[in-house]
């Protein structure tokens, strides 16, 4: 890829993120608010498509694949050169999180509509 300048912008502020996410609580601060905020957009995606029961099945379908590219994105193996103590990118995390808030908030759903 060409060394332009908005490519070196995000670069340059992808590093910044991840040095001021590098204190411990400020990323586990970053982690609650992803989880909380998966939790939140299942609630409002769930609320919303069951107003009409024609999107049940289409948002099923949708939040599905998205969790599983999630899950391809976060899980897949790492490259031999890497060191098992490394840990896994900000973004990734944060990402992983906001899925499992998000699924945690549909089992939620299913439990209080089986009931």
């Amino acid at each position: 890829m060409q060394r332009t300048r908005l490519n070196s912008l995000v670069a340059v502020t992808g590093d910044r993120l991840e040095l001021l996410f590098s204190n411990p609580w400020r990323r586990i601060s970053l982690s609650i608010i992803s989880l909380l905020l998966g939790f939140f957009m299942g609630s409002a995606i769930v609320t919303t498509a069951g107003q009409n029961a024609v999107w049940d099945i289409t948002a099923a379908a949708l939040l599905f694949i998205a969790a599983e590219l999630i899950n391809l994105l976060v899980y897949r193996r790492r490259q031999k050169k890497e060191t098992p103590q490394r840990r896994r990118s900000l973004y990734l995390d944060a990402l992983n999180l906001f899925k499992i808030g998000l699924t945690y908030n549909l089992f939620l759903e299913a439990f209080k509509l089986g009931s």
